[in-house]
């Protein structure tokens, strides 16, 4: 018989830690993203606005899993919503329970979710995988829990299947692009030197350092490619983010996770790759080029001599991570969707709002679709729903500072 205990506190989450290490290593496609160190890091920076909530399973005394989840505040049409998902934030592709039984394990989380207060609007599991690639089984299990939801695709990922050698996976590229890899190398033969650099750290005291001037190269090719120059990007340069991926690779690099690629031409960094890794599966965090050197194909370059040099190691796969699929495309061996399943809570006006939006949204769809003789029904949907879905939310909001008057007046 499982049983589930709630940790809110990430101070008391640390005594987890060498339960969940284990638990990680037996994890089904488990990535650096669902660790310790990840959330740890992750809450040093953007914890203050959220509250945790860990699920941690256990038979007798034994833990068997771990569902970590936070509540998040976002804003909306219906103002904020108080949504409790898997603390990634859209860094990594997927996320899941930790663990062997990731089913079992689920299930009591739902199952203690169910049957306590939901100070929450949304349960959204998000960047879970196709049902059919889901270890975890969440849309079946979220059914039979009562928090039934209807899976939306929100973005896709690339991935690179490694072969057993280099020209194996060339010979599965366009021919095309098998052309213009033969000229860039002629091409970058004539600029210089090419050097090609990994470091890929162990991990533990021994072998743990960060190596900055390495990361600090990859600073530099990032402030010269196409990204140096936005303003609402996360390149790694980018400074709302930057002092947070310093950190986090700090992080990586004790914890083994860390996988730094670069390419330098006549010394001189010229394009990067900049990676998480968890046993043999990479996820490619960030990557960029010299734009002067963009003519001369450094960034596919790069890649190539990735896949050269991770197929020596033993790596299985390459998460080339969400974006971007048209310039992806030539490299990747295939695309996976990634899904969210949002349940509403009915108990909260917030959560029977979004109900009442998602129920009108449905019906516009629906009546979209067919011809013009729909459309007198199309317009009286609109012209009727919207203002009720406007007087609840009013009405909520009323509610709301009552409840606050209220609590300022005891």
């Amino acid at each position: 018989m499982f049983h589930v205990e709630l940790v809110t506190d990430l101070a008391a989450a640390n005594e987890l830690r060498a339960d969940w290490d284990a638990l990680l290593r037996a994890t089904p496609q488990a990535t650096f993203f669902r660790s310790f160190d990840w959330l740890e890091t992750y809450w040093r920076f953007y914890g203050a606005e959220q509250s945790l909530r860990i699920l941690v399973v256990r038979h007798g005394p034994k833990t068997v899993g771990i569902v970590p989840l936070t509540i998040l505040r976002e804003t909306t049409k219906l103002g904020r919503m108080r949504i409790l998902t898997y603390p990634l934030a859209y860094w990594g592709s997927y996320y899941g329970p930790i663990g062997p039984r990731p089913r079992e394990t689920l299930a009591a989380a739902l199952e203690y979710l169910g049957s306590t207060r939901r100070d929450w609007d949304m349960l959204d599991l998000r960047f879970t995988p196709a049902p059919d690639c889901d270890p975890a089984g969440t849309q079946e299990l979220m059914a039979r829990a009562n928090f039934g939801a209807t899976p939306k695709r929100t973005d896709f990922t690339s991935f690179i299947d490694l072969p057993e050698s280099l020209d194996a996976y060339l010979s599965t590229r366009p021919a095309k692009w098998r052309t213009n890899f033969r000229r860039w190398s002629r091409r970058i033969t004539d600029l210089g030197m090419l050097r090609y650099e990994r470091y890929r750290p162990v991990g533990g005291n021994d072998d743990g350092a960060p190596r900055w001037e390495l990361y600090d190269d990859c600073e530099r090719v990032a402030q010269r490619s196409w990204q140096g120059s936005s303003t609402n990007g996360t390149t790694l340069t980018h400074e709302p983010v930057r002092a947070f991926f310093r950190a986090m690779h700090a992080t990586a690099c004790r914890a083994g996770a860390a996988d730094i690629n670069l390419l330098y031409l006549n010394d001189r960094p010229c394009a990067f790759l900049y990676c998480y890794r968890y046993g043999d599966a990479l996820f490619g965090c960030r990557t960029g080029f010299d734009a002067e050197a963009a003519k001369a194909g450094v960034g596919n370059l790069m890649y190539l001599k990735v896949v050269e040099d991770s197929i020596r190691r033993g790596d299985r796969t390459i998460d080339l991570g969400p974006g971007s699929l048209p310039a992806k495309k030539p490299l990747l061996s295939r695309i996976a969707p990634i899904y969210r399943l949002p349940y509403a809570n009915g108990a909260s006006w917030r959560g029977m709002a979004w109900r009442m939006k998602q129920a009108i949204d449905d019906l516009q769809n629906l009546v979209s679709a067919y011809d013009d003789e729909s459309i007198a029904l199309d317009e009286a949907l609109r012209g009727e729903s919207p203002r009720a879905l406007h007087q609840l939310q009013k009405q909520g909001d009323a509610c709301d500072r009552e409840q606050d008057r209220q609590e300022q007046l005891r």
